[in-house]
C-alpha cells in the first residue's frame, strides 16, 4: 500500500484561488479604474469645446471675408450660407453687387455645439460669440469666446 504525503490542505490549495487572492485582484482593478476613469469622464465636454472653438474660428473667418468683399458686415449669419446673391442685402437694405459677391461663405448655418442654438452675432461690429451659458472646463465663460 502506497501512502501519499499530501495532506488535505495541500490538495485544496492547488484547486483554485483563495479568497484573499481574489480580493487583492479586485482591489488592484478598482485602483486602476479610479485612476483611468476620470481622464475619460470629461472627453465629451472637451470634444464639444473643441468643436465650439473650431466653429467660432470658421464663422469669424467667413464674416471677415464677407466684410472684405462687400465692405459691410452681413445682416445675419444666414447671409454667409446663402447661395442666392439676390437674397443678400447689406445693412442699408440694398442687394449686394454681383461684382463684390463671392459667396456662399459657409456651406450651411452652424449652430453652437454647446447650447444647440444659433451663435450670438452683432451685425454692427461683426462680432460672433457662443450663445452657450456657463463656463468651460478651464473656467472661462463661453460667452467670452
Amino acid at each position: 500500500m502506497v501512502f501519499s504525503m499530501n495532506t488535505p490542505r495541500q490538495r485544496r490549495s492547488k484547486s483554485g484561488f483563495t479568497l484573499v487572492e481574489l480580493l487583492v485582484v479586485i482591489v488592484v482593478l478598482a485602483v486602476l479604474a479610479a485612476i483611468v476613469l476620470p481622464k475619460f469622464m470629461d472627453s465629451g465636454a472637451r470634444s464639444k469645446e473643441s468643436a465650439l472653438r473650431s466653429d467660432l474660428k470658421l464663422i469669424r473667418t467667413a464674416v471677415s471675408l464677407f466684410q472684405s468683399d462687400i465692405g459691410k458686415y452681413p445682416n445675419s449669419l444666414q447671409d454667409l450660407a446663402e447661395t442666392d446673391r439676390s437674397k443678400v442685402k447689406d445693412n442699408s437694405g440694398v442687394v449686394v453687387s454681383a461684382n463684390d459677391w463671392h459667396g456662399p461663405y459657409l456651406d450651411s448655418v452652424i449652430i453652437d455645439p454647446i447650447s444647440g442654438e444659433a451663435f450670438s452675432y452683432d451685425r454692427t461690429t461683426g462680432k460672433v460669440n457662443s450663445s452657450a451659458a456657463g463656463n468651460s472646463l478651464d473656467g472661462t465663460a463661453f460667452s467670452t469666446w
